[in-house]
């Protein structure tokens, strides 16, 4: 039973990729929001939050 069972499940090679192709581009865009939020000048962010107050994904 467990022969058929591993046979399905993927290598560890195939599972840290899979890690990867989703960890990397969540790091990059983490990163990329943060420099966003930081780099943004007072004039910009203030029509950005007018404009949008209630991003349900947004932390400040």
């Amino acid at each position: 039973m467990w022969g058929t069972f591993a046979e399905w499940l993927p290598s560890g090679l195939g599972l840290f990729c899979t890690f990867l192709a989703f960890f990397i581009p969540f790091i990059i865009h983490k990163i990329s929001r943060k420099l966003n939020q930081n780099s943004n000048p007072p004039w910009k962010k203030e029509e950005q939050q007018k404009a949008s107050p209630s991003y349900p994904g947004k932390s400040e």
